[in-house]
């Protein structure tokens, strides 16, 4: 029997409706949320993200702006827009699109973010209230996640998780949310022994670890979750048959646009899962929902509205 796929497009179109109703309510009382995103240099992948971002900005009534430095800019000049940035009523939440140009100090510019302003949920300051289960900013491709797990009514609570990889951005943070939920969590890694093993008691998977197709179906126990957030493009036919075989649809796909994109999960997976996160479509369209929802709990946070919003 073929595991239920979680489908990513239609939860993100739920919880963009649900933030249009919000912004609808505050923009009532004569608020408007607001969004900037700074974006350096052309990196094809991130014009895209960030086009997509300000599509559902207009979808959903937030205002948003758009920086474009130089790729040349200084770490003092990006310092400086973030400040001013900082000092905006207008502008709830601060997004600086990476990677940066290599001469600027990343680190430096991230922690320069007001963490109420830190959409993105990477400051200290934010990963400190999510590990002692304060109102905060919470990074939002874990937080698409749980939502993903919750209206698709998976269990939690009780339930056995393991997340494979430990990055600050998505790992880590989705080990919090899980931990937070009262799942019991294992975090692995590279340097894990008996990595299938480990994986295979899991009630829910998941991957975050940047391998194409390395979760095969020995590493998943039948009738369990599994969460992909891995995106890896395949450009190699032969790679493309060790994933793909048969597969009619990507095969016209992959024929058309010479490329196709697979998750750290093997797609035959499909056969063991009780449920899955397909890529494309799955863990992706969540990521830019949970920004929306994001930004307008920043907007009530920062007036100290302590009302929750309906979303993360």
């Amino acid at each position: 029997m073929s595991a239920t796929i979680l489908d990513g497009n239609k939860i993100s179109a739920e919880i963009k409706t649900e933030v249009a109703a919000e912004v609808a309510e505050l923009k009532a009382t004569g608020l408007t949320p607001g969004l900037a995103v700074v974006l350096i240099g052309h990196n094809p992948a991130s014009e895209i993200y960030v086009r997509n971002k300000v599509k559902a900005c207009e979808l959903t009534g937030i205002y948003s702006e758009q920086h474009t430095p130089p790729e040349t800019v200084s770490t003092k000049d990006l310092l400086q827009l973030v400040e001013s940035l900082n000092r905006r009523d207008d502008i709830d939440g601060i997004l600086v699109q990476l990677p940066l140009p290599a001469q600027v100090d990343s680190k430096k510019v991230l922690l320069a973010v007001s963490p109420e302003k830190d959409v993105d949920g990477f400051h200290p300051m934010n990963v400190g209230y999510l590990s002692t289960v304060r109102p905060g900013l919470v990074p939002c491709t874990p937080a698409g996640c749980m939502e993903i797990l919750r209206r698709s009514r998976i269990k939690i609570e009780g339930a056995d998780a393991v997340v494979v990889g430990r990055s600050d951005i998505v790992g880590k943070p989705v080990a919090m949310l899980l931990t937070n939920a009262n799942a019991t969590v294992t975090i692995c890694h590279s340097k894990t022994h008996n990595l299938k093993e480990v994986c295979s008691r899991a009630d829910i998977l998941v991957a975050a670890i940047g391998r194409a197709g390395m979760i095969t179906p020995e590493y998943v126990k039948p009738g369990s979750t599994v969460i992909d957030v891995g995106i890896n493009k395949i450009t190699d036919r032969a790679e493309f048959e060790k994933y793909f075989a048969g597969d009619a649809k990507r095969e016209a796909a992959f024929a058309k646009n010479g490329s196709t994109l697979v998750g750290d999960v093997h797609p035959k997976v499909v056969e063991v899962a009780g449920a899955f996160t397909p890529v494309p479509g799955g863990v992706g369209p969540l990521t830019i929902a949970m920004l929306m929802a994001n930004t307008v709990k920043a907007a009530k946070l920062r007036r100290g509205n302590t009302v929750p919003t309906k979303v993360g």
